[in-house]
């Protein structure tokens, strides 16, 4: 349909498309076309060509994309000074790390050197840096404590239970869990790469993983209090943990052993002031100063040198054996205790890897396969699993290092690799007189950033309640529900909040921007004028099972249109009808019978023969008081009571030749409960009609249809629904949409959809939307089109003579 139409100074002259129009004009391909059978879908998997073997090698082993490319001229010194600057990083964080594990401080040097060999070869992203983290060594030493703890290892001597623990048989114990977790959780990322389930990291947002974050990090320090005061607090496991344990340290307060804390409190003021001096000096300096790495040397040094354990007893790291342990197979019976946590690792290690390498990939251009990443880390677990290692994933301050220090391949891991390799081979045993205190200060004061993140609160507060919502509930059940279970429970929060949007999202009536074909809020936009005779009606969100009830009645309350009560009218309107025309067919038929009569008793009169007949007599008698009786209950029933928004009075009385004035009204009382009463005023709507007889009020009374009996459907002939919001519709909400396009139509309202999305038409398709009376000419390209639509075929005629013709709208609104 061609349609020339101005609005405002725009003039259009285009083809109005509906959808089987620009199905058409553009040559849609068909859902076959676009949707391969299962079976073609299997055989071209199935199907092996040399490139396609190529791009399959070349994406599970990214290093043979990357490798043959390398240029040692460009990038073989700034790898080497980034791999160096990071390795000297792995070394304090590894042992330090290895302490929230609760696993002895070699462990922690093996994960920072296996799982980094690993990534190299697997991994896409050329800057972060794969080791020990925080919170993965506090979820690994949860576990860890809690399937070993230290009351499993006391040393008993007969019947009676010495104080001594067997260190020794626990750290191997410990270590065989934290070897088992870490194999587990690894495969299970694997599984969920190969399954292209790398979109799982997306389900945690940005402030669900620095709630999370920010609450590991109060763990890590009531973990690490021990460490500081000097005192051996109870172990608790499962929910409130951390309250016990707090509730516990502070009770052993007045216990502390002073040397150690006075050695606690030097370290992190020398930590603390040397990270100040190194930001201050950062621009000036081409390599960070390792300040984690001074401080190990000077405390190994001065507590072998002043004999600070055996002088003083503070603990100290102890025995580090030297060289590399051989590989293990973990032992498998304790997969079915460590399930939830080994998911719950794989699921927080893949979240910060995948956020930090996108992060960097968008800022030296290049791509990071989201499914890759999850099995390199995997793969990364995995192997590193067999090596005594435990969770892994980016550090993000050895990742900064790493990139600021003009790291440009994964060539720097393998640089950082051989300082850790080199320290395992021959520097272990040095620091075997490091104080756990000094290792327990550089954990806190690393710890500072993650506390920073508690100014999350104030800019949520301004941007967005609910994500303020969602961090402070992830905050709260991390911290008493455990690491574990609070992730579970914030994921959960998390997709409740997800499922409450979309179920109370924000319904408009749009209107059109002047000189445009735009069309807007016209609660919001002061400039939209709404369409005559049209309601465009859109949803913030899809519609699907979940508020497809609330949808429809958004329809009705924005349109103001109540179908189920105007239907019911209708239906009792025709059913009036009907009673008047059976009424009127009987009066038909005594008249005929009166006139019989008359003629008959002429006749008589003429032949001058009267003839008497009872039954006659009794029947016009009884007719006589019949149409007196309906006539008068007639006239009192339609001068007492509204017949919906239309009701009659008598405005003269009735004349001796039978006529009379009748007032249709439009208006009533809107209080009254009864549906036939309903109405809503319109001053001055007023038309005074003629009747000459009780026969022409019936004929008067069809002329009445349901399209002027209310002020809504006075104003309203058609209703737009702007579907460019919904990116999916399932079959509650195709029978929703059924259901309105039924309902509407009998109230003699058009609907019309518009903007649909190709996926949706075909999901309408799919779920037979479209029949004979629903065809795709409902369905329209656009907004505009189906305005311009609606104008044509309804607007010229269907608007009240208060407002003005399309025409004069065009020109003088908009």
């Amino acid at each position: 349909m061609d349609s020339t139409r101005k609005f405002g100074k725009y003039r259009v002259e285009r083809e109005v498309l509906d959808e089987q129009r620009l199905e058409e004009v553009t040559q849609r391909k068909t859902y076959a076309d676009t949707h391969p059978s299962l079976t073609e879908r299997l055989k071209d998997s199935l199907r092996c060509t040399l490139p396609k073997l190529k791009r399959s090698v070349m994406s599970s082993l990214p290093v043979l994309y990357w490798l043959p490319k390398y240029s040692v001229w460009d990038y073989g010194m700034p790898d080497l000074i980034s791999g160096i600057s990071v390795g000297i990083m792995h070394l304090p964080q590894g042992m330090a790390y290895a302490l929230l594990a609760s696993l002895p401080p070699v462990f922690g040097l093996y994960t920072s050197l296996y799982p980094a060999l690993i990534y190299i070869f697997f991994g896409t992203s050329r800057h972060i840096s794969i080791g020990t983290f925080t919170v993965l060594s506090i979820m690994v030493g949860s576990v860890t404590e809690r399937l070993a703890p230290d009351m499993d290892f006391l040393k008993r001597n007969g019947t009676n239970i010495t104080a001594e623990l067997d260190i020794t048989a626990r750290d191997s114990y410990r270590v065989q869990v934290a070897a088992a977790t870490t194999v587990l959780g690894g495969l299970i990322q694997v599984v969920l790469g190969l399954v292209k389930f790398g979109f799982v990291g997306t389900y945690l947002s940005e402030p669900l993983v620095r709630a999370y974050t920010t609450a590991a990090a109060a763990h890590a320090v009531v973990a690490q209090l021990k460490y500081i005061f000097g005192v051996s607090p109870t172990r608790f496991s499962g929910s409130l943990s951390l309250v016990y344990t707090l509730k516990d340290v502070c009770s052993l307060l007045p216990h502390t052993h002073l040397p150690t804390l006075v050695a606690s409190a030097v370290s992190m003021v020398f930590l603390i002031a040397a990270k100040e001096l190194n930001s201050f000096l950062s621009p000036k300096l081409p390599v960070p100063i390792p300040v984690e790495l001074i401080t190990i040397v000077a405390g190994t040094l001065i507590s072998s040198f002043g004999h600070l354990n055996s002088n003083f007893t503070i603990a100290v790291v102890g025995e580090i054996p030297s060289g590399l342990s051989s590989p293990s197979v973990p032992d498998v019976s304790l997969f079915g205790e460590v399930i939830g946590d080994a998911f719950a690792l794989a699921i927080v290690g893949y979240a910060i890897s995948i956020s930090l390498g996108k992060t960097f990939a968008l800022k030296h251009g290049y791509k990071v396969d989201s499914n890759q990443e999850l099995v390199a880390l995997g793969l990364s677990n995995t192997v590193g699993g067999f090596f005594q290692c435990y969770s892994v994933c980016p550090s993000m301050s050895r990742s900064l290092i790493q990139e600021t220090t003009g790291g440009k391949t994964q060539m720097a891991g393998v640089a950082s690799a051989l300082i850790v390799l080199i320290t395992i081979l021959k520097l272990g045993p040095l620091f075997q007189e490091l104080p756990k205190a000094v290792l327990a200060a550089i954990v806190f004061v690393n710890l500072k950033g993650m506390f920073k993140q508690y100014s999350d609160i104030v800019t949520l507060w301004k941007s967005s309640k609910i994500d303020l919502m969602v961090w402070l509930v992830t905050w709260m059940s991390t911290l008493l529900f455990n690491l574990d279970l609070g992730l579970a429970a914030s994921i959960t929060f998390a997709l409740l909040t997800v499922i409450f949007r979309t179920q109370l999202p924000t319904y408009s009536v749009l209107g059109n921007v002047p000189g445009t074909e735009l069309y807007v809020d016209i609660e919001t936009h002061r400039e939209a004028r709404e369409i005559p005779g049209v309601t465009i009606f859109r949803s913030s969100a899809t519609v699907y099972f979940a508020n497809a009830e609330l949808y429809l009645e958004a329809l009705k309350e924005k349109s103001g249109l109540d179908i189920s009560k105007m239907i019911i009218y209708k239906r009792r309107q025709e059913a009036k009808q009907k009673r008047r025309e059976r009424r009127a067919e009987r009066r038909a038929k005594r008249q005929a019978k009166r006139e019989k009569r008359t003629q008959r008793r002429a006749a008589e009169q003429h032949s001058g023969a009267p003839v008497f007949s009872v039954e006659e007599e009794a029947g016009s008698w009884r007719d006589t008081c019949l149409d007196g009786d309906v006539t008068d209950k007639e006239e009192q029933r339609w001068t007492e009571r509204e017949n919906g928004t239309v009701f009659v009075i008598p405005t003269t009385p009735r004349t001796p030749d039978g006529h009379c004035r009748w007032e249709y009204l439009k208006g009533g009382d809107p209080d009254c409960t009864s549906i036939g009463w309903i109405s809503e005023l319109q001053d001055g709507d007023t038309t005074t009609l003629g009747s000459s007889s009780e026969d022409t009020l019936s004929h008067d009374l069809e002329r009445v249809s349901l399209g002027s009996l209310g002020k809504w459907t006075w104003d309203i002939h058609s209703i737009i629904i702007d579907l460019s919001t919904a990116n999916f519709i399932d079959t509650v909400a195709i029978k929703t949409m059924k259901n309105i396009f039924q309902d509407f139509c009998e109230i003699d309202v058009d609907i019309y959809m518009a903007a649909c999305q190709a996926s949706v038409v075909e999901q309408l398709e799919l779920g037979g939307f479209f029949t004979e009376s629903i065809t795709k000419r409902r369905l329209f390209a656009s907004v505009h089109d189906a305005v311009l639509y609606c104008q044509n075929h309804r607007g010229a005629t269907s608007i009240p003579r208060s407002e003005p013709s399309v025409d004069a709208y065009s020109s003088t609104k908009l």
